[in-house]
């Protein structure tokens, strides 16, 4: 009986060896944030429209200018 014993401990012993052996761990590190912190800018907007009644074509220009002197201007001009 004692020997029987012995022989399901030693079985018990190598199924949880073996199932521990298979398991498998996955660990995923995530990517660090990054936070840019921008201040506050003081830039210029100029609007301005201008519509045809001959033509019927309109327009819009917008100029931005940004503390340091940079400027765009965009133009978008839609006829009918």
């Amino acid at each position: 009986m004692r020997t029987t014993l012995l022989a399901a401990a030693a079985l018990t012993l190598a199924g949880l060896t073996g199932a521990s052996a298979q398991t498998t761990v996955i660990e995923r590190d995530a990517p660090d944030r990054v936070v840019v912190d921008r201040p506050a800018t003081t830039s210029s907007t100029t609007v301005e429209r201008r519509e045809s009644t001959t033509t019927g074509c309109s327009s819009k220009t917008v100029t931005k200018e940004n503390e340091v002197g940079d400027r765009k201007t965009v133009t978008k001009e839609s006829c009918d």
